[in-house]
């Protein structure tokens, strides 16, 4: 049996049954789970902050297997949906089948570039907010080591351990980054138990600080680290919270403002490619009372220096995935 969820505001089958003529916003989240504590429930919390302000309802989906990804597109399509946002780089080629035999449907594809007249692509400038948190590790680190934990070994993250480095590597040149990869299957994003030996085998080399962008695996190297007694740094949503005082900062990649917005624009949204950037607020790093007293405010100052500059234009920070030769490493 599949596992298919939908939210909807109407409690009984004769509501639900007219919900479907109505354009409702949908969301098809990625493998790794609703709740992974950070792409995924970035993604949720958007709907429900829209929902929150809007008293409406969305349609959502939860896949347990790629093979789902045409198949649950599809439904959502054809139940009405309207925009239909979809989570992951991976889908690119299942919004490439799926769109083209819904014209009047707009789809929303997080993560990757999909080039028809349909589909809006969000992607992120993962490498800047990477590049910020890089800085803040390297000031945090008395070892001359750090680490990146990275789910699948594809472009997209390793645009993250690239940034990472980069931003490390310009307050302390001679710093150490070790970078090692969960898997090459999409089971590398919800493996905690592997995310921590993976981090475990870092710490033992001299890491004190570990990036995790690993999806639900990151749970697993936060946990770990703590454990440790080392700073870790969460990834796409604020993490500091799941251990206070260990979670150096997290990476923000605002996946809930995209839901959002799309959700907000409704059917007939505008399509192309966005770009969420620092520029844009896209990115960026979090301080709360989670981890406010391990930043200092010298930290801080030469964070939102580089930040400052890399939106000016003056700091450029390289992107792997135009160029795979990352010049950190």
């Amino acid at each position: 049996m599949t596992n298919v969820k939908f939210f909807l505001s109407a409690a009984s089958a004769l509501g639900m049954t007219a919900s479907l003529a109505h354009a409702d916003p949908a969301l098809m989240f990625d493998l790794g789970g609703k709740f992974d504590k950070s792409f995924n429930e970035a993604a949720y919390n958007g709907a429900e902050r829209w929902r929150a302000e809007t008293g409406g309802s969305y349609r959502e989906i939860e896949m347990q297997a790629a093979a789902q990804r045409v198949q649950f597109a599809r439904r959502l399509a054809e139940a009405g949906s309207n925009p239909v946002v979809v989570m992951g780089f991976q889908n690119a080629p299942t919004l490439e089948e799926v769109a083209p035999d819904y014209p009047d449907t707009s789809f929303v594809l997080i993560d990757a570039v999909v080039d028809l007249p349909n589909v809006r692509s969000v992607i992120f400038a993962e490498h800047e907010g990477s590049y910020l948190v890089g800085m803040l590790a390297a000031m945090a680190n008395e070892s001359g080591t750090i680490s990146f934990v990275g789910g699948m070994e594809i472009p997209l993250i390793a645009a993250f351990a690239c940034g990472y480095a980069q931003g490390a590597k310009a307050v302390n040149p001679d710093i150490n980054v070790i970078v090692n990869y969960t898997g090459d299957t999409p089971a590398a994003w919800n493996d905690p138990v592997r995310g921590g030996e993976i981090a475990r085998a870092q710490i033992s080399q001299g890491s004190d600080v570990v990036f995790a962008a690993a999806g639900g695996t990151g749970l697993g190297v936060l946990q770990a680290a703590e454990d440790a007694g080392v700073f870790s740094i969460g990834v796409d949503s604020n993490q500091n919270y799941l251990h206070p005082g260990s979670v150096l900062t997290s990476m923000l990649k605002l996946v809930d403002q995209a839901v959002y917005d799309a959700f907000m624009e409704g059917p007939g949204l505008e399509t192309g490619v966005v770009v969420m950037d620092l520029a844009a607020g896209g990115v960026g790093y979090s301080i709360d009372e989670h981890n406010e007293h391990l930043i200092s405010a010298e930290m801080q100052e030469a964070v939102e220096a580089a930040k400052a500059a890399i939106i000016a234009g003056e700091l450029s920070v390289h992107d792997y995935r135009t160029d795979s030769v990352c010049p950190a490493f």
